[in-house]
This record gives structure tokens, C-alpha cells and sequence, in this order.
């Protein structure tokens, strides 16, 4: 298991942090938004 990383896999981390954060903020949101109508219709 002697695995080598190459020089180009850290420059494609501020892709990956911009990609996650793309999906991962409005995913966020909108669960933040799910949880807030479902104590509104279930009176919690």
C-alpha cells in the first residue's frame, strides 16, 4: 500500500471546497427551511 499523491491533486482542493460548498450550503437551507414548516404544521 505504498501510495504516492501527485503534485496535481492539491491544486484541485479550492475546486472540490467550491463544489461542496455549492451543494452543501443550499442542501443546508433548505433542511434549516424543512424543519421550520414541519414545527409550524406539527405545533412544536
Amino acid at each position: 500500500m505504498n501510495e504516492k499523491r501527485s503534485p496535481a491533486g492539491n491544486s484541485r482542493r479550492p475546486l472540490l471546497i467550491v463544489a461542496w460548498a455549492w451543494v452543501g450550503v443550499p442542501f443546508a437551507y433548505g433542511v434549516f427551511q424543512l424543519a421550520q414548516t414541519v414545527t409550524k404544521l406539527f405545533g412544536g
